[in-house]
């Protein structure tokens, strides 16, 4: 039997999606731990919340029957803070290990950037840098 749901019965669910709601949202349902906030997302077991750190949102960690996790690394946490700061610890390693493997643009890249794109370091080796005769190119 194929049912469907008229137009009137789809208004009456509310149409904010608790996944969507920010931590200063008042339905929001916000557990504030030293520094984060976890914003009650969905879930029952185990029950998921995006943690926030000021105002931006790190990432996901999960509440268990027994333990807490969070969505990095296979470790298993008894309180969510450890959750939350193995998390957060978690990205900044990977922030610094990502800084540290990048090498700046070649001038050549550069020259491809838009103007306005450019910054005032980046404008620095712009000007010093002399393109070889073959780099020339007549348009």
């Amino acid at each position: 039997m194929i049912t469907t749901f008229s137009l009137q019965e789809a208004q009456l669910d509310d149409p904010r999606e608790r996944i969507l709601l920010p931590p200063t949202d008042p339905n929001a349902e916000v557990m504030e731990i030293l520094g984060y906030n976890l914003v009650y997302v969905n879930g029952a077991c185990p029950r998921n919340y995006r943690v926030y750190k000021a105002d931006s949102m790190i990432g996901v960690i999960f509440q268990h029957i027994t333990h807490w996790s969070n969505g990095v690394d296979s470790l298993r946490y008894a309180e969510p803070i450890d959750a939350a700061v193995g998390l957060d610890k978690f990205l900044n390693v990977a922030r610094i290990s990502t800084m540290a493997t990048e090498q700046p643009p070649t001038e050549e890249e550069l020259l491809d950037k838009e103007f306005d794109a450019l910054t005032s370091d980046e404008w620095e080796r712009l000007k010093k840098h002399v393109p070889q005769a073959k780099d020339l190119v007549a348009v």
